[in-house]
C-alpha cells in the first residue's frame, strides 16, 4: 500500500487548499538564459523517454518511474541522476536539487504530480491531457495562476508553423465569421470486440495498438518483477494487475486511468479551434455514440459543443468525431478526404487543416487571395519555449491557463457521453445545471493514502 506518512509529509509542505499555493518558489533560484536548469523526470519510459529527449540539453538530475527498467535505461545516459520509483519520495527527499519537473506519468497521476511541483515552486511541463477530469484541470489551472512559474502542456503541434498560419487566417477574417467547426480523428481505440479490433490491425496508425475489450478481466496475473503495480495504480481504485492495462497506451481506454481518444487526441486537434477562436468554457455539451460502458471509453463517438460569442467573434458550434464517425460534409465528399482534420466554416469560405498542412476551400474561390501578414512569432520549439520561460519568465503558449480550459472542455465531451444527456454547463460553479448525475464524472475520490488538495 502507499506510504501514508510519506504522503502526509509531502503534502503538508503546502496548505490543504489549492488556492493557497506559494506565490514564489521555495527552492528555485534565478538562472541566466545560458545556465542549465536542473530537471526531475517523473516518468522515464514511454512518453517520458520522448520528453526527456526534448529537454536533455539541460541537467537531468532525478529519474522516477514505477518501472525499474525505465529508470535504469535512462540512468545509462544520465549517470549522475538520482533514481526513484515513487514521485512522493522524489519531492520529499530531493526537491532542493531541481528547478523544474517534467511529468510523463499515466493520465490518472498527472494532477497529483503536477500540483505538488507547483506547490513546491517548481516549473512544470506536463504531458497531455493535463488531468484525468474536469475538477483536477480546474485545480491545476487556478493553482498555476497564483504563481509566476513556467508551465506547459505537451501539445507539441501548437509550436508548428502550420497552426500559426491557420490561426492568422481565422483571426484575420479571411473566411468571414466562423460559426461552425468540425474536428475528426480516425483513431479507434476503446470498447470493441476482438473481431472489430482486427479490422484495424494493418492500419499504419493502429498497428500493435488495437486491443479487443468488452469488459474488465476477471483473472489476476502476477505483475512483471520490474513493475511496482501498487505505485502504478496510485490514486486509482485498486484492482489486480493484468497486461491489458500496460504498457501504454493500453491503459488510456479505461475510465479509471484515462479518457480514451476524446481527451488524448482532443488535446492536439481541439487545440487549433481553441486557439484560433479564443474558446474557453462551452455553454452546452452533447454526445452521441454507443451505450456508455461503465469502465471502458468508446472507440467511436461524437461530442457537440456550443460556445458563446466572445471578443468580436460570434457564437460557434464545434463538433468532435472519433473513430468511424465523420462530418456529413466529409462523408458526402464535399471536401478533401483527409483521415483527420479540422474544418472551419465561415461566411465566406472554409479552412481545412491537419497537423502539417491546410487549404482554403473552395480552392478556386481563394486562388490569388492575399494571405494575412505573419503576426504570430515562430516558436523556439515546444520544449525550448518552456525551458526559455523557466529561465527568463517569458510566456509559454500552452501554459496551464490555456491548457486548463482546453482540458476541461475535452473532458466535458466524455462527461456528456457518460451521463447520456445534453449538459447545460455552469462553468463558474463547475456544474451541469440540468444533470446532477454528471457530478460523478466531473470529480472522483482517491484511493487511501493519496490526495490532491
Amino acid at each position: 500500500m502507499p506510504n501514508k506518512s510519506l504522503s502526509r509529509r509531502t503534502f503538508l509542505k503546502s496548505t490543504a487548499a489549492a488556492g493557497a499555493v506559494l506565490a514564489a518558489p521555495m527552492f528555485l533560484r534565478a538562472r541566466g538564459a545560458n545556465e542549465k536548469l536542473n530537471i526531475a523526470m517523473i516518468g522515464s519510459g514511454g512518453r517520458g523517454a520522448a520528453n526527456m529527449r526534448g529537454v536533455e540539453g539541460e541537467n537531468i538530475v532525478a529519474l522516477c518511474d514505477v518501472d525499474k527498467n525505465a529508470v535504469e535505461t535512462a540512468a545509462k545516459k544520465h549517470t549522475q541522476a538520482a533514481k526513484f520509483s515513487d514521485f512522493r519520495q522524489l519531492y520529499d527527499k530531493a526537491a532542493k536539487t531541481f528547478d523544474a519537473v517534467v511529468v510523463s506519468t499515466c493520465e490518472h497521476t498527472h494532477a497529483i504530480a503536477t500540483l505538488t511541483a507547483i506547490q513546491l515552486g517548481k516549473h512544470v511541463y506536463c504531458e497531455k491531457p493535463l488531468t484525468l477530469n474536469v475538477w483536477e484541470a480546474r485545480v491545476i489551472r487556478e493553482a498555476a495562476a497564483k504563481t509566476k512559474l513556467a508551465t506547459q502542456m505537451g501539445t507539441q503541434n501548437h509550436a508548428t508553423e502550420n497552426y500559426r498560419r491557420v490561426v492568422e487566417l481565422i483571426q484575420s477574417n479571411v473566411i468571414g465569421p466562423v460559426k461552425e467547426v468540425h474536428v475528426w480523428v480516425s483513431r479507434a481505440w476503446g470498447l470493441q470486440s476482438v473481431e472489430e479490433a482486427k479490422k484495424f490491425e494493418n492500419h499504419p496508425s493502429f498497428k500493435d495498438q488495437m486491443v479487443g475489450l468488452v469488459d474488465r478481466p476477471k483473472e489476476s496475473v502476477v505483475p512483471p518483477a520490474n513493475l511496482d503495480w501498487d505505485l502504478w495504480l496510485g490514486p486509482a481504485p485498486s484492482r489486480p494487475f493484468h497486461p491489458v492495462y500496460v504498457p501504454g497506451p493500453k491503459w488510456y481506454r479505461w475510465w479509471d486511468f484515462g479518457n480514451g481518444t476524446m481527451s488524448d487526441l482532443g488535446s492536439h486537434w481541439n487545440d487549433l479551434p481553441f486557439w484560433a477562436l479564443k474558446l474557453k468554457a462551452p455553454l452546452t455539451i452533447e454526445a452521441k455514440g454507443p451505450k456508455p460502458h461503465p469502465e471502458i471509453a468508446p472507440a467511436s463517438m461524437q461530442a457537440i459543443y456550443e460556445f458563446p460569442a466572445r471578443e468580436k467573434m460570434p457564437a460557434v458550434k464545434m463538433t468532435w468525431y472519433q473513430g468511424t464517425e465523420k462530418p456529413t460534409i466529409w462523408t458526402e465528399k464535399k471536401i478533401p478526404q483527409w483521415p483527420n482534420g479540422v474544418l472551419f466554416i465561415g461566411e465566406k469560405g472554409m479552412v481545412l487543416s491537419e497537423y502539417g498542412k491546410h487549404v482554403l476551400l473552395p480552392e478556386k474561390q481563394f486562388e490569388g487571395v492575399a494571405r494575412p501578414e505573419k503576426s504570430i512569432p515562430k516558436s523556439l520549439g515546444h520544449y525550448a519555449e518552456w525551458i526559455h520561460a523557466c529561465k527568463t519568465g517569458a510566456p509559454t503558449t500552452c501554459n496551464f491557463n490555456y491548457a486548463g480550459w482546453l482540458t476541461e472542455s475535452n473532458h466535458l465531451g466524455n462527461v456528456a457521453f457518460r451521463a447520456g444527456k445534453k449538459l447545460e454547463w455552469d462553468a463558474e460553479a463547475m456544474k451541469a445545471k440540468n444533470c446532477p448525475e454528471a457530478d460523478a464524472f466531473i470529480r472522483r475520490g482517491y484511493r487511501k493514502g493519496w490526495k490532491l488538495v
